[in-house]
């Protein structure tokens, strides 16, 4: 028993009541347009417009691996911007981009988030799709950086 609430929906349109944080996984290229972000995009423009924004300005502002961004797309609902992804997965990849020890980093902050605002974590399976990553080694990571620290956290399987 994880504490994780499993529905089946769309993480874009999270349940219930209160400040919301709806969570998903980038990549570290600055890379958006494929999966769980299109639909992220077509709800709200503001989360693609600042992660290509950090993305630019890396340089100088933390982005990288295990970094998360928080971005208000609503008076009460936030995006987050978790890059947990090296790269894409392509013909040549050697392996699935995704990085298991950088979602647990960025899982972090994001538990901070939203204790400091009394939210509630809504996400799909993360890093678990393009990403490549599967559900039996993130779920533990969720269960100890969010659910551990008292934070209601529900995943959404798509589809009705």
């Amino acid at each position: 028993m994880t504490g994780i609430d499993y529905v089946r929906g769309d993480a874009t349109a999270p349940g219930g009541k209160g400040v919301k944080i709806v969570a998903h996984v980038c990549n570290d290229l600055g890379g958006w347009g494929k999966g769980f972000v299109r639909a992220v995009s077509a709800r709200w423009p503001e989360p693609e417009t600042a992660y290509r924004r950090w993305h630019r300005e890396r340089a100088g502002n933390g982005f990288g691996l295990g970094a998360a961004q928080f971005v208000q797309v609503g008076p009460y609902l936030w995006v987050a911007n978790l890059v947990g992804q090296r790269g894409i997965r392509t013909s040549r990849s050697a392996g699935p981009p995704v990085r298991y020890e950088a979602i647990d980093a960025a899982l972090g902050p994001l538990g901070d988030k939203a204790l400091e605002l009394g939210a509630s974590v809504h996400m799909p399976r993360i890093g678990c799709g393009l990403a490549g990553g599967t559900w039996e080694r993130v779920e533990p990571l969720i269960a100890g950086r969010l659910v551990a620290r008292g934070i209601a956290v529900t995943v959404y399987d798509f589809g009705g």
